[in-house]
């Protein structure tokens, strides 16, 4: 029995009697944004892939099909979604994959889960099922609405389905490590952007001197001639991939070392210098993303850390449950007004995942 009619009923009653609903998947990104309130609209039960063509790069899925179960087939053959999106607790779903529109350690080259929608379906607020986009990779037709629904928290709507696009797993791979200060990895990173490599994702961390982590990926000849070029040690396939998937999913033990510290994301410039930090960062996206632990109520800090650079800063994990400090960077007044017209024209009674990312919307 198709559960769709039972939660579009749902919802139209919650808009009725203005009763506030928290879109919730497999819950691995709870901790994210600000608090969840409203009573609990479970999307696991929208499971299932809808359609999958291979040769057309394309799969149509349901909202609450889990991540796992998804890149298990596209696995199958050989391909991907090639943005590495989190699994943190291990129960991400496709549909909060998109609306926390969180990306992995290959975003800065390959692109953000937003530059993968095709399309979706979605039921707004007045409980209305509404399609935007399709399953084409060249569709122009009218605004790219699906796209606004990667990053929007559920507050416009609750997404049923959606088409991704997907890329073959690339045919070569390679993780190069070196011992080299963090203003020494900025540079060659900086330095390596600009000429033509197969750069898939970096990572540097503090471990007394300083490592950088640099992996490859594209054609075998490509990826070896980078090899021969750039030097380094080559690690192990194999044994470096859960490395990278602990990078993906905050498992490292760079994370786990936090206490009761906060962890805030740092996006800025991948030409941003070396930062005035409280302690060297943890540094990914070849520069552009930079992960700090510090005690909490010293945000107001690094947000001004962050736009002198160029950029801005998002309490991402809070040490403490109940800490009632804005999560992501506040908006200017101009984007503020955007997000409320939105809200009010997606959502007009305000019942979706209420202040999960700003106070009011």
């Amino acid at each position: 029995m198709d559960p769709l009619p039972e939660i579009i009923e749902r919802i139209r009653l919650a808009a009725q009697e203005r009763t506030p609903v928290r879109i919730r998947g497999g819950g691995s990104k709870d901790f994210y944004g600000q608090p969840p309130q409203g009573e609990l609209l479970d999307t696991l039960v929208l499971s299932g892939i809808s359609s999958y063509e291979p040769s057309e790069l394309v799969v149509t899925v349901r909202a609450g099909t889990l991540l796992a179960e998804l890149e298990a087939v596209l696995a199958q053959s050989g391909q991907c979604l090639p943005f590495e999106p989190p699994h943190f607790a291990g129960h991400a779903t496709v549909g909060g994959m998109v609306a926390a529109g969180l990306s992995g350690p290959a975003r800065a080259s390959v692109g953000s889960v937003r530059d993968y929608v095709l399309g979706l379906t979605m039921i707004n607020g007045r409980g209305e099922q509404l399609t935007f986009g399709g399953q084409v990779m060249k569709n122009v037709a009218g605004y790219d609405v699906s796209r606004l629904m990667a990053g929007a928290m559920g507050t416009l709507g609750l997404i049923t389905e959606v088409s991704l696009k997907v890329l073959p797993v690339a045919p070569a791979e390679a993780t190069l490590k070196f011992q080299m200060t963090q203003a020494q990895a900025l540079q060659q990173l900086n330095e390596w952007a600009g000429r033509p490599l197969p750069l898939n994702a970096s990572c540097w961390v503090d471990d007394g001197g300083g490592t950088l982590y640099l992996r490859l990926r594209g054609a075998v000849a490509a990826v070896d001639a980078a090899c021969k070029t750039l030097g380094g040690e080559r690690q192990d396939n194999a044994a470096v991939a859960a490395d990278w998937a602990a990078c993906r999913d905050q498992t490292l033990p760079w994370f786990n070392e936090r206490g009761e510290r906060d962890l805030w994301r740092l996006s800025v410039a991948q030409s941003a210098p070396v930062l005035d930090l409280p302690e060297p960062p943890l540094v990914e996206w070849h520069g552009g993303e930079r992960w700090v632990r510090v005690a909490p109520g010293e945000g107001e800090r690094l947000r001004e850390v962050a736009a002198n650079a160029g950029g801005h800063a998002t309490l991402f994990r809070a040490a403490r449950a109940g800490d009632e400090a804005q999560r992501i960077a506040p908006l200017t007044p101009p984007v503020a007004r955007i997000h409320r017209e939105l809200k009010r024209e997606f959502d007009p009674a305000g019942i979706f995942n209420p202040g999960r990312l700003y106070a009011g919307f």
